[in-house]
């Protein structure tokens, strides 16, 4: 879930630099998505907004699971049967995911899509799963099992049922990939938010950077900081709207791909770098790793920073962020 953090697109008409700002909202990948663009007006804005749109459609028929046309989809029906040769695109983006996952000893896996529903948190729950289920349950989990073919450029899951997903860095992709196809027709600044997975490049027309902020995972409407954005990814992912509470101990929909067990201990993560594709797939894996190995993770990490707010409602910090809080009345 990524509805924790929001920016603010101010839209604004500069007659110094006769430039209008343009927000859209639309429905993408079964998400919200805010779309916002500087242009010399309105016209121009719009236009850009629907190459944008058109841009992530794209992207959304070739890595959707849901679509039983797409490449992905044609990968997951032949596993443990034959290599399915795909597209130059998906092939790297199965590539980095992989990388990903070595980086972070598994916590993220876009295999976690071969794992069998034993936890569900739409309160149906009445007690927890037994621990042999949860075991059985990611036996075909592993990107250990995603055989990529450079040669051929085919991509072959070994284990019969297994299946890759890209839910937790599809959307973080097709916001790098529309900013990208913008910034190569001109586009000089603009937002796109993908339900909180969101990159940015550019400045307002009046100069002043975007704006991004970080709000109170308990109290979506209390802002505790706001943090200058520039040409950078941001991605918040929140975890306490969807979980179960069993023994006191409050377990939530992320899961760990490697036992089974959903991540506890954290409320928010909210991961600062490049891309969102690379945010989105931190921002997941600091919630398995849980907070003090999480930050030590990212505190070795090049260019990547985050704020943690855990289940206390507590927030912690990379070394190099420093939070401004805002005094809430």
């Amino acid at each position: 879930m990524k509805n924790s953090l929001f920016i603010i697109a101010f839209i604004i008409t500069s007659l110094a630099t006769a430039q209008d700002v343009v927000v859209k909202t639309v429905k993408l990948m079964g998400s919200r998505f805010d779309l916002t663009v500087v242009a010399k007006d309105s016209t121009q804005c719009y236009a850009y907004i629907d190459l944008a749109i058109n841009e992530i459609s794209r992207i959304e028929k070739l890595i959707s699971s849901w679509d039983k046309n797409s490449q992905t989809s044609e990968i997951n029906r032949n596993a443990g049967i034959k290599p399915v040769v795909v597209d130059d695109e998906l092939f790297r983006l199965i590539e980095r995911a992989i990388k990903i996952s070595k980086l972070t000893n598994g916590a993220f896996d876009i295999s976690y899509a071969s794992m069998d529903k034993v936890w569900f948190f739409d309160g149906s729950m009445t007690k927890m799963p037994s621990e042999e289920d949860i075991k059985k349950s990611v036996e075909k989990v592993g990107y250990q099992n995603i055989i990529l073919n450079e040669t051929t450029h085919s991509v072959f899951l070994k284990l019969e049922g297994m299946k890759i997903g890209f839910g937790a860095i599809g959307k973080g992709y097709a916001a790098d990939k529309a900013k990208e196809l913008l910034q190569s027709k001109g586009v000089t600044a603009g937002i796109i938010n993908a339900s909180g997975d969101l990159n940015t490049w550019g400045k307002q027309p009046n100069g002043k950077d975007w704006m991004v902020a970080i709000t109170n995972p308990l109290n979506k409407e209390k802002v505790f900081s706001w943090m200058p954005v520039y040409n950078s990814a941001v991605v918040t992912s929140g975890n306490y709207e969807k979980y179960v509470r069993f023994n006191n101990m409050l377990y939530t929909h992320i899961i760990d791909p490697r036992t089974g067990y959903p991540a506890t201990g954290i409320l928010s993560v909210t991961i600062f770098t490049k891309t969102a594709e690379l945010a989105d797939a931190l921002a997941t894996s600091i919630f398995v790793m849980g907070v003090d190995t999480g930050l030590d993770f990212i505190n070795q990490l090049n260019g990547v920073e985050c704020i943690i707010v855990d289940k206390d409602n507590n927030i912690m910090t990379s070394k190099h962020i420093e939070l401004n809080p805002i005094k809430n009345d």
